[in-house]
């Protein structure tokens, strides 16, 4: 409860701060508070939010899946595999460097302007770094988990799903919050260069409207759905998940 009302007047100041600062300006390009509510009310009402968001949050919610399923996949292989992590090392150091905007041209170019190459283009670009905290964290597993399971005569699949997999479940909660902060982000870029429809694709329009209004509206809609995820659900499984190594 202290931790949720500190947040709270945090986010009471920070408005506070934004009606002081569009006070002083007096002008069009810093909208105020009560100027951008009544814009996000206003797009509420017709439907456009709910449309917009909803396109926005089944894109990320595909590249999070995607991205979280091969990036585990592959960070466990390697961690586990020093012949096979060796070979692939340099493969992932240039993924992890590639532009967010020549993946998503390429696929944009490869694909068409789909959906489906904008969620590939957003897992492209995170898939490495889930791959690399992954590959890093079955690099730290006590040795002795791995004799606990071979004593106990476990196969492969039951070794990975009761042994490897819960003693990982702090890198893939760290790898998972990290993962979907960025997958926010890029899902924005992927839809302002290509799609007609989303949060991006609503603050392109605007932009060229020159409404900073609008901008700053539909900017403010996607961040509260942001921290929402974040506090409601990220945290949580995070403590979750690391909570078996405090009893």
């Amino acid at each position: 409860g202290r931790r949720l009302v500190v947040r709270l007047l945090s986010l009471v100041a920070l408005i506070g701060a934004w009606q002081v600062a569009a006070t002083l300006a007096a002008t069009p390009d810093l909208p105020s508070p009560a100027a951008v509510g009544r814009f996000v009310a206003a797009v509420a009402a017709s439907g456009d939010l709910a449309r917009h968001l909803g396109a926005t949050l089944l894109r990320v919610a595909a590249a999070f899946a995607l991205t979280m399923v091969v990036g585990t996949a592959i960070g466990v292989a390697l961690g586990r595999a020093p012949r096979a992590d060796l070979f692939f090392d340099g493969w992932l150091i240039v993924a992890l460097n590639l532009p967010a905007l020549l993946v998503a041209v390429l696929a944009y170019v490869w694909l068409g302007l789909t959906d489906t190459a904008a969620v590939l283009a957003v897992a492209v670009n995170k898939i490495p770094s889930v791959a690399v905290t992954l590959r890093e964290g079955t690099r730290s597993l006590d040795p002795a988990l791995d004799e606990m399971a071979t004593a106990f005569r476990f196969g492969r699949i039951r070794r990975l799903r009761h042994v490897v997999m819960p003693a990982l479940a702090p890198f893939v909660a760290a790898a998972a919050r990290n993962g979907l902060a960025m997958v926010w982000k890029i899902v924005l870029f992927v839809e302002l260069l290509g799609r007609p429809n989303g949060i991006g694709a609503a603050i392109h329009t605007a932009f060229q409207l020159f409404d900073l209004t609008a901008v700053v509206g539909w900017s403010v809609s996607f961040v509260a759905v942001v921290l929402a995820v974040e506090h409601l659900i990220m945290e949580p499984l995070e403590r979750h998940a690391g909570h078996w190594r405090l009893d």
